[in-house]
């Protein structure tokens, strides 16, 4: 008998594991940089006093707002997964309680400031948040005999270590229902930390906006591992956290590790309006799908005048294109959710809470955040179609669009998150894609060619490196980093021009007031000096539940992708894949190189069909068993030719490389 390489079902779905998960990974012990190599220039230092004189340091009504309510936190910094592993440890960004050092924007660090602020804290009579924890809150709100769980966090262990700290400060009371937000791990991942599936079959309620489950399963699949790799840009996974390094990405600081699980909902909320009553505590629900997230709700409490503005409304401007890669969203419909939120909800709440950050108090100060944050979003929409259809392009528009004073001297406006640079050129991607209309973009070179021949033109990388002493030494970074880069992507182990550029991209992350900006230059700095380090990247979430729920279809998808087209030689391929316990069945066809699936239809005279049970199927994903073993156990059942089978896996077998190049070919 042939060897059957139904393992590369391992291969494909253990990938996916990493993947579904992409956003976060977490470093699980405290580390500091080596010493840098240049200090902040002039010109950086000069740029941090504008913004110290631009900005309203001395208001200092948001830390009255981050500290207000606070009960306790941990006496326990580290919180622990299961294998003793580090979960999170709140003691991680205690250097920011200094004073902003040279190596920061002051503007980030006040942000980060904010955001490292943990414990328990009480929003009003009857609502309770933790925060600091994990990148989001965790919310408990007290119905007639129990409480309500508003996202339970990333992992297991911080959603567990969350509830203790609840428990212990509050009373212990049974969970009632968990009301999660939106489709992003950050708000769902931890729920098997807070409630059990043996809680749920005896009546606990998992209320969640429609498209949560598929979303939540599904997102960031077939571009995963692209993803992936440039979240360990955005969230500075490769990086220590320190004065030199990462301090916090604006909507949080990080992300814990460990386990993330998924639960299916027992309540969709369908509609703008939708009220539900959990254990006496009625809630009136906002829809807004496709604006932060695919999936997403806002809703009141009547009976405490709260408002839960999820990730809709934040201390923050938020991403309308993130830069791990995504879909871009639209600005005018977040706009209009906003402005739809104050119709229904702003003559009745009195605080308003959200998923990350700190609430607000106050109808004047609640209508003000709201407001502005609406406007925000609609002007950059706005602004950048008026510019563009003036004639201005991309990258045009995102150096001469400026924001209103009264929008830009906003705190909740700043850009710690996203900024007007790359949500500007979101709003232009969405209209009109990445051509700008100019012929000569049409057909452009690749970097490297490109790079080449830039570098022949300018006399060579030692004429390049001569001229671009002088802008260094005038701090015009923006253009160092330029025609460094093409250096770099010309000559890679050109070591002075690497090293010059990893100089310019920490200047540059010296300025940056955006988290995410600010990771990105430190990385490929990083990078540029050492290679790939691993050595910040522990304690990787695992993601078992999501893989093993993923529907077929997406599965199969994802394997479309994967298909190695070196490996096809033009070969035609039919399968079957059953699954009696589920009841399930997909089938497979290659074709023209392109692999299609279609659920719920069996092929005719397909080459083979493969028989097996879907729990068989999960057990090789998360790695118990291997697909050989269940073929020669009897498990998998391979009717018709195994060689084509075998043939065809291989085709599919090999896991992308997760760790490409970034900052050199």
């Amino acid at each position: 008998m042939p060897q059957i390489q139904t393992s590369s079902f391992l291969w494909t779905l253990v990938l996916l594991a990493s993947i579904t998960s992409l956003l976060f990974s977490c470093s699980s012990e405290q580390n500091t940089t080596e010493p840098i190599k240049a200090a902040p220039s002039q010109s950086i230092t000069a740029t941090h006093q504008q913004i110290l004189a631009e900005l309203p340091f001395d208001d200092t009504s948001d830390f009255e707002r981050a500290d207000k309510g606070f009960i306790a936190t941990r006496k326990d910094p580290a919180i622990k997964n299961a294998d003793g592993s580090i979960a999170m440890n709140l003691s991680w960004f205690d250097f920011l309680q200094q004073a902003a050092p040279s190596t920061v924007n002051p503007s980030l660090w006040r942000q980060s400031q904010l955001n490292r602020k943990h414990g328990l804290y009480e929003v009003t009579e009857g609502i309770y948040q933790v925060r600091g924890f994990d990148l989001a809150n965790m919310t408990v709100v007290a119905t007639d005999n129990g409480w309500i769980v508003i996202d339970p966090l990333t992992t297991e262990a911080v959603a567990r270590a969350a509830m203790e700290l609840v428990d212990e400060q509050l009373g212990k009371k049974p969970v009632k229902a968990v009301l999660i937000t939106h489709s992003h791990i950050d708000h769902f991942g931890g729920i098997k930390g807070v409630v059990t599936q043996e809680q749920i079959k005896a009546g606990v309620e998992i209320i969640a906006p429609e498209g949560f489950y598929e979303h939540a399963i599904s997102e960031n699949i077939i571009g995963g591992n692209a993803m992936k790799r440039r979240a360990t840009y955005m969230f500075g996974h490769l990086l220590p956290t320190d004065t030199m390094g990462m301090v916090g990405n604006g909507l949080g600081q990080k992300v814990s590790a460990g386990k993330v699980g998924i639960l299916k909902p027992t309540i969709t909320i369908t509609e703008t309006g939708q009220k539900v009553t959990i254990d006496g505590l009625e809630m009136v629900f906002q829809n807004t799908p496709e604006a932060e997230a695919p999936s997403e709700c806002m809703f009141y409490f009547p009976k405490y005048k709260a408002f839960c503005q999820a990730e809709e409304i934040n201390h923050t401007l938020h991403n309308l294109y993130t830069l791990r890669g995504a879909q871009v969203r639209n600005g005018q419909k977040w706009a209009k959710y906003i402005d739809e939120t104050i119709q229904l909800f702003g003559d009745k709440t009195v605080v308003s809470f959200g998923s990350h950050h700190w609430p607000t108090w106050g109808k004047t100060d609640i209508l003000e955040l709201w407001t502005k944050q609406r406007d925000l979003y609609k002007f950059i929409h706005d602004e950048t179609l008026y510019l563009a259809n003036n004639g201005l392009t991309m990258t045009e528009i995102a150096e001469q669009i400026k924001l209103p004073k009264s929008l830009s001297s906003f705190f909740a406006n700043r850009g710690y998150y996203g900024t007007l640079s790359h949500n500007s050129k979101a709003q232009y991607q969405l209209y009109f894609g990445w051509f700008d209309g100019n012929p000569a973009n049409l057909h452009a070179l690749p970097p490297a060619a490109e790079a080449k021949h830039y570098v022949e033109y300018m006399g060579g990388s030692a004429a390049i490196l001569e001229k671009v002493q002088t802008d260094i030494t005038k701090g015009n970074y923006r253009w160092a980093a330029t025609v460094l880069n093409k250096v770099v992507f010309a000559e890679p182990d050109n070591k002075e021009a690497r090293s010059l550029l990893a100089q310019v991209y920490r200047q540059l992350a010296y300025t940056a007031e955006s988290g995410p900006w600010r990771n990105f230059y430190l990385t490929g700095a990083q990078e540029l000096e050492n290679g790939i380090l691993l050595k910040h990247l522990k304690g990787v979430t695992t993601t078992d539940d999501i893989i093993t729920n993923l529907p077929l279809e997406n599965f199969y998808d994802y394997m479309a992708v994967r298909l190695d087209r070196s490996k096809t030689g033009g070969k035609n391929y039919t399968f079957n894949m059953v699954f009696p316990d589920i009841d399930q069945s997909i089938s497979l066809y290659l074709v023209n190189d392109v692999l299609h699936n279609r659920v719920g239809v069996l092929a005719d005279n397909p080459n083979a069909t493969i028989t097996m049970n879907k729990n068989v199927f999960n057990d090789i994903i998360t790695k118990k068993t291997t697909g050989l073993k269940q073929v020669l156990s009897g498990n998998i059942t391979i009717e018709g030719s195994k060689n084509d089978y075998a043939d065809f896996q291989k085709m599919v077998g090999t896991p992308f490389e997760l760790l490409f190049n970034i900052v050199e070919p």
